[in-house]
């Protein structure tokens, strides 16, 4: 298995996040890939945490190995104290959440597949937002934590985020993106909305990056022959509850669509989603050993 050039890291929450980073430090135990010598990484909500983290230097954890599970502040989990709810409760409420702007949408929470990101689409996306309520929760501890690490935007991350108020895609890092410290962009793109509190970055509000898209794999800067590797967690099943449905629709025609449009550009495509694990294992541990399996079967 070679390098990818761009790596792309999806959305997910903690459980994601965790997942990733197992992934990650599966592929480079087999192989000895250093990710963070990507050209680009695009980060997308927990993506966008793991993405800067590894251009920090905190290399995916390879704990996975010996079965420990971790809630400690290395790659792919928030630290302690960061996270006012358990897992469960943060993704029924951001399930609720998918559920009702794919409904209010009528098909998608994906760009491509909302009007092809046509003006209609963004009025009807901010239009939901505009309709959940605001919350109090606040990642600030995660935004502190990132800002540690000292990084600028110079090219190699983009972080994709939504303007609350025109329900449009920004990717921080981008080409022509207004300006934000790689802090404020994280903190942005994690933050959920209902969950979470918006980040104001210059006039406009802020959330989540995947209530755009689970991955934004098309704004990879992605040409001929370019290898993007995309760990696209939310597509794996997230339960049998009814409220999900929705969701999992939006992530597989996000990530069909969006694989579509790079191919086009030339661009050389792998996507990799969680495979099924044990109820009580750890999302790091289902990583570390499916990275490992990816790694020896390339």
């Amino acid at each position: 298995m070679q390098r990818p050039d761009v790596l792309v890291l999806g959305a997910g929450g903690t459980i994601g996040a965790a997942w990733m980073g197992g992934l990650l430090a599966g592929i480079a135990a087999e192989t000895g890939i250093d990710f963070a010598a990507c050209e680009h990484i695009v980060g997308t909500s927990a993506g966008s945490m793991v993405g800067a983290d590894l251009l920090a230097g905190v290399e995916p954890r390879a704990s996975g190995a010996t079965g420990a599970a971790s809630n400690g502040s290395a790659n792919g989990t928030l630290p302690a104290g960061d996270e006012p709810a358990p897992d469960e409760r943060l993704r029924g409420r951001a399930g609720r959440l998918g559920a009702g702007l794919a409904g209010a949408a009528g098909t998608s929470l994906a760009p491509l597949a909302l009007s092809l990101g046509r003006a209609p689409g963004a009025l009807v996306r901010a239009a939901a937002l505009a309709r959940i309520d605001a919350s109090r929760g606040s990642l600030d501890d995660l935004g502190a934590r990132i800002a540690g690490h000292g990084l600028r935007f110079d090219g190699r991350l983009r972080i994709a985020c939504v303007a609350r108020a025109r329900g449009r895609r920004v990717v921080f890092g981008a080409p022509g993106a207004p300006a934000a410290t790689v802090a404020e962009a994280v903190q942005a793109s994690c933050s959920i909305p209902g969950v979470y509190s918006p980040v104001r970055i210059g006039e406009e509000e802020y959330v989540d990056g995947a209530v755009w898209s689970p991955t934004n794999m098309d704004a990879a800067p992605a040409l001929r022959d370019t290898h993007v590797l995309c760990l696209a967690p939310m597509a794996a099943q997230l339960g049998a509850r009814e409220r999900h449905a929705a969701v999992r629709a939006a992530t597989t025609a996000a990530i069909r669509l969006e694989t579509l449009a790079l191919r086009q550009r030339g661009a050389i495509v792998t996507v990799v989603v969680p495979e099924p694990a044990p109820p009580d294992e750890h999302a790091r541990v289902t990583g570390f050993r499916q990275g490992r399996a990816l790694a020896r079967e390339a």
